[in-house]
């Protein structure tokens, strides 16, 4: 065989033998790519996905689309093959796998925070866009968890109203650390609570629980990377009592970053007149109760998503814009946003043709 057949047939196998390696050889990354983008204003799967009763509500035409991204599941386990094509493919990208796992979290428990973390945006969309149309909402402080082998499991449960933290009244899920840790580990903190089956009760005939009872519990030092201090082993958070009936239908999605174009949908449906003025809006974000915009994660797929959906402006939180706009799809623009009343004036510049005025994202 001529040395130059035998060269080109050894280099030919080694590139095969490469190959055939790099399908088996595991690396540790995962894939992110645009997920499906639903209109907070439309229907799916057969329903509209905001569902308001007790309270007038009006027609809105036009798009606010919410954005999603797909993940590779926590137990796939990615080759080098299909890492290159990822870093080279415009419609997806390849971050590492503890990004999107961390601490070794399994499937199950990311789906189980994300169910979690969809439920507390939907509840603080409602609350942000009520608060911003100047509705009441009643809110109150609550056990949201309890670390099992704590020193508040058995004593503490999910649901209960903390009304006070040693004598001090509590407003927010904040005070309760705050007080909490004025303790040295070891010593005993008293919490003033309305049960939890009590405050439903009360709910349900819609009055006011007013029965509480004192708890005393002893605390314990913390274990996880922070400085050390005291924790009874539970985490505070809020729930509300609101005028008139909010529903969120939406399967499927998990995560807390469709909180702007939530409340956005529901500002709209109980306004007279047209949000979008007919145009294709999209956006991402999440939202506090007071109506400020965070920062979420995979921003470049949801603009890619948007877009191929025929978005023309996209909602940006303004901790998200300078990602953004380093790679933005040719059509799109992207309007930076950091709180609702920021998004309701873009609307508003976009509706009236004004979007000379709009606060777009640069890279800087």
């Amino acid at each position: 065989m001529p040395r130059r057949t035998a060269t080109m047939l050894a280099s030919t196998l080694m590139l095969i033998a490469l190959l055939c390696a790099g399908v088996f050889i595991p690396v540790p990354y995962s894939e992110m790519s645009p997920g499906p983008t639903v209109n907070t204003l439309g229907n799916h799967e057969g329903e509209p996905v905001l569902q308001i009763s007790g309270r007038k509500t009006y027609a809105a035409d036009g798009h606010l689309n919410m954005t999603t991204v797909r993940v590779t599941s926590a137990d796939y386990k990615m080759n080098l093959v299909e890492a290159v094509y990822g870093w080279l493919a415009h419609d997806s990208k390849v971050v590492p796998h503890d990004t999107l796992y961390p601490d070794g979290k399994t499937e199950q428990q990311s789906t189980q925070e994300n169910a979690e973390e969809f439920s507390q945006s939907q509840e603080s969309a409602k609350v942000a866009a009520l608060k911003e149309l100047g509705i009441p909402v009643k809110s109150w402080v609550i056990v949201s968890t309890v670390v099992k082998g704590s020193p508040a499991q058995g004593r503490l449960h999910a649901g209960d109203v903390i009304k006070a933290v040693d004598g001090t009244a509590v407003k927010q899920p904040a005070d309760v650390a705050k007080l909490v840790t004025k303790h040295q580990p070891g010593q005993k903190v008293d919490f003033t609570i309305v049960p939890a089956k009590e405050q439903a009760a009360a709910e349900k005939k819609n009055t006011t629980a007013t029965t509480t009872r004192d708890i005393t519990i002893t605390t314990t030092t913390s274990d996880d990377s922070g400085k050390k201090r005291a924790i009874v082993g539970i985490s505070a958070g809020t729930d509300h009592t609101f005028p008139f009936s909010i529903d969120i239908k939406l399967a499927d999605v998990g995560g807390p970053s469709a909180g702007l174009m939530f409340a956005l949908g529901i500002y709209d449906k109980l306004t007279p007149g047209d949000l979008t003025g007919g145009k294709f809006v999209a956006g991402t974000g999440t939202i506090d109760d007071n109506g400020k915009v965070g920062p979420i994660g995979g921003i470049e797929m949801k603009t890619v998503g948007a877009r191929d959906k025929g978005a023309q402006y996209f909602l940006t939180p303004a901790e998200n814009c300078a990602a953004a706009a380093k790679d933005t799809p040719s059509g799109l623009t992207l309007v930076k946003v950091n709180t609702i009343e920021d998004a309701l004036g873009a609307l508003k510049d976009i509706r009236t043709g004004k979007t000379a005025d709009l606060p777009k994202c640069t890279t800087k």
